[in-house]
């Protein structure tokens, strides 16, 4: 995203009320959404399962993809589209650096890819919530694309565990 093109969504984002709570939905509640939801799956299988290592596996991949994601960013510290550009956020985010990979878009990916693992249908709403997710975070100019590509592939590739391991 250049300079141009994030005034211009910045801009369009502000202006046009319905785009905007759509932004809101997406970028704020929906992550808070599928970020309760996990927790909660972990609760039902441990009912199914107990202690033992498909739980476990449930546990352990998505929190050490999100250590190895925090590393990461801490390591690159990449700046934000709005730091970059000097231009304020749709949500008036302060944040800077730390941008690559995105937290949320590899934390949505590899819980979707978790709940895909245990229920193919509830995984498939997860996907496209995290999808949304993703969008929502470039489209807020929170990240830019190559953040959220970046921490696709990291939560694919460590949901992908679940399956090897």
């Amino acid at each position: 995203m250049n300079r141009k093109l994030y005034e211009k969504t910045v801009r369009f984002f502000k202006e046009n009320k319905i785009a905007h709570a759509v932004l809101v939905f997406t970028y704020k509640i929906l992550p808070n959404i599928v970020f309760v939801a996990y927790p909660i799956m972990l609760v039902v299988e441990f009912f199914i399962l107990g202690f033992c290592w498909e739980w476990f596996k449930l546990v352990l991949i998505p929190l050490f993809t999100l250590i190895i994601a925090t590393i990461m960013r801490l390591v690159i510290n990449e700046q934000r589209p709005y730091e970059k550009y000097g231009i304020e956020s749709v949500f008036g985010k302060k944040t800077e650096g730390n941008s690559m990979p995105s937290r949320h878009t590899v934390s949505a990916v590899v819980i979707a890819m978790t709940f895909l693992y245990v229920n193919i249908p509830i995984g498939i709403i997860m996907l496209v919530a995290a999808f949304l997710i993703i969008l929502s975070r470039v489209q807020a100019g929170a990240h830019y694309m190559r953040d959220v590509l970046v921490g696709l592939i990291i939560g694919l590739g460590a949901g992908q565990l679940l399956w090897v391991i």
